[in-house]
């Protein structure tokens, strides 16, 4: 299996918005992403790809030092064969190569799967933003990864 990382564009959103509908309760709009990749500038999405198809992406925000990871997903079927890893690799490497020590996500309480992925990745939680996922009023745990 040979995984590509690249940047998003908008070509992508289609598949990006599929990807998006089937991971998260509630998922960002078609409208939202399309924003996000072709009019905020502190925004930088990537994607991964298998044989052409796009299987996972990944969003942050730049501000100052330190970048915000917005979404991260892997469609359903391509779960589990590491292609967070990839994506998390590739967003690092690039904040290192940008100067940007600092990363930090919100991930529900109960995702531990995604909270293993970051944890493996330097994450610490580090707090709690309360009832922050409206649709089950769960928390989100904060967490940060610092050079």
């Amino acid at each position: 299996m040979r995984v590509t990382i690249r940047q998003m564009e908008s070509k992508d959103i289609n598949e990006v918005y599929e990807i998006e509908k089937e991971s998260f309760s509630i998922p960002w709009s078609y409208e939202a992403l399309k924003k996000e990749v072709e009019e905020n500038l502190l925004a930088l999405y990537i994607v991964a790809e298998i044989d052409e198809k796009v299987v996972g992406y990944l969003g942050m925000w730049k501000i100052m030092d330190e970048a915000h990871i917005t979404n991260i997903a892997v469609k359903k079927d391509y779960r589990g064969q590491g292609i967070g890893d990839y994506l998390m690799m590739a967003i690092i490497d690039y904040c290192e190569k940008h100067n940007i020590p600092n990363i930090t996500l919100e991930v529900r309480k109960s995702n531990q799967v995604a909270i293993n992925l970051y944890e493996k990745h330097g994450f610490v939680e580090c707090g709690i933003r309360p009832k922050y996922y409206t649709d089950e009023n769960e928390d989100a745990l904060i967490m940060w990864r610092r050079k």
